[in-house]
């Protein structure tokens, strides 16, 4: 788990908690040369989908053309878009050699997150939050606005590029304070915003919105493409546990979600 070297004890670790999540990804591949054979018979899918289940990803959609394939899977926090990339197109690659019709993949392989909602939904909901549930007192509904983010130079639509292919990974975390207690954030140099930029600036995420809320935190980000959501949600958990005084700030568990361009109704009428 990729998190700040300085922090010794983790409070925070993956068998301890009891997350939420909805994580939702295609894949799209296309050969390096030539056409790609005819879709096999149910019974190949049926078997590539047992040998995905035990890697951690179930499949939702297929769409096998003349000109590429795609899939579409959930996954557990546990899977990162790397592993799912190489999983895929090695599953798929060696089914077909032994099946007699080989195939090679080109590197132009795509990974791209799906939600139930859209990137903007996502990301104008969380801007929303303070305007939705404003509080009572305007001198604490300035303290919370003082520790948004909302960073406009981050285009979660863009896809990161890597030697293995183009990647979309955009997730929003949802953090819960413990017993659901009314944080003063900002209060005696406990600065969340400035904490969070410190995760992000250590695992190379890129935030594009924050909003801190009296008993918990919203955050849309790009995650690192090697690293699970897992590890993502945990580095900001222990991090941010750690900035604010070392004690157990969140409750023991956490939401994460994918979410981008597309919802899985629009993966669908695409087929």
């Amino acid at each position: 788990m990729a998190t700040n070297p300085q922090i010794k004890h983790l409070l925070y670790k993956s068998h301890n908690l009891c997350p939420a999540y909805q994580l939702r990804y295609g894949w799209a591949g296309w050969p390096s040369r030539g056409a790609i054979p005819t879709i096999p018979a149910e019974a190949f899918f049926q078997e590539i989908s047992e040998l995905w289940e035990k890697d951690g990803l179930r499949l939702l959609e297929k769409n096998w053309g003349t000109e590429h394939i795609s899939f579409t899977f959930s996954t557990t926090p546990a899977v990162s878009p790397v592993f799912l990339a190489a999983r895929v197109k090695g599953r798929v690659q060696h089914a077909l050699r032994l099946g007699g019709q080989p195939i090679k993949f080109s590197r132009k392989l795509a990974v791209r997150s799906i939600g139930r909602n859209t990137r903007e939904i996502v990301e104008g909901y969380i801007k929303k939050q303070i305007d939705r549930d404003r509080p009572a007192d305007p001198r604490y509904e300035e303290m919370l606005r003082s520790q948004t983010i909302n960073n406009q130079s981050v285009d979660l639509s863009q896809p990161f590029q890597t030697g293995s292919g183009r990647y979309w990974y955009n997730l929003h975390i949802v953090l819960v304070v413990q017993s659901r207690y009314r944080m003063g954030w900002g209060k005696e140099g406990r600065n969340i915003a400035a904490a969070c930029r410190e995760v992000e600036r250590e695992n190379g995420y890129r935030i594009s919105t924050l909003s801190a809320m009296p008993e918990h935190l919203h955050i849309a980000l790009r995650g690192n493409v090697d690293e699970t959501p897992e590890d993502i949600a945990l580095a900001f958990q222990n991090y941010l546990a750690y900035a604010m005084g070392g004690f157990r700030l969140w409750e023991d568990n956490y939401y994460v979600g994918t979410f981008g361009e597309y919802t899985m109704n629009a993966v669908r009428v695409s087929r």
